[in-house]
């Protein structure tokens, strides 16, 4: 009797409490946007690289109807293909017919005319009814126009 109560109590120890949540489910927007660099004063060139700030202007469409805006950070070396960045960028607007902000952070690098980007929601950034937004941002650029891949949860 007190081996099976035994086994009994590890099956029950095994199986999830009324209060475990859920896996968040991922979910996906994607569509074009539109983007305006704007300078933010003089590069600054020394050795072979230059680096600059400046200001970004978006305006996302498709399932993500929102602006953005934010500042970059550049350094572009003097061998062609070579540079990075890096950004803090706001955007504003309606998800998914939910409606608030948040913020991304964008890192990316280039070399040889190869890049790779890692564009992260920076976590509690999420505002009105996009509190508890998580998740990253791809970009894309096919014949000359920009699109997004957003991939997130929301907790509420």
């Amino acid at each position: 009797m007190i081996h099976s109560s035994a086994a009994a109590l590890s099956l029950l120890a095994a199986l999830p409490t009324a209060s475990a949540q859920a896996a968040p489910v991922l979910l996906h927007a994607s569509g074009p946007f539109e983007i305006t660099i704007i300078p933010a004063g003089t590069p600054e060139k020394e050795g072979r690289t230059a680096t600059a700030r400046m200001a970004l202007d978006k305006r996302y469409a498709g399932e993500l109807a929102a602006s953005g805006e934010g500042t970059m950070l550049t350094a572009v070396s003097d061998v062609k293909g070579s540079a990075a960045y890096v950004a803090i960028e706001r955007v504003s607007g309606t998800l998914a017919g939910r409606t608030g902000s948040f913020v991304l952070q964008h890192a990316g690098t280039m070399r040889g005319g190869t890049s790779q980007a890692t564009i992260t929601i920076v976590p509690d950034s999420g505002t009105g009814e996009l509190s508890g937004i998580s998740g990253s941002l791809a970009l894309s650029v096919v014949d000359g126009k920009h699109f997004y891949a957003l991939e997130y949860t929301l907790d509420n």
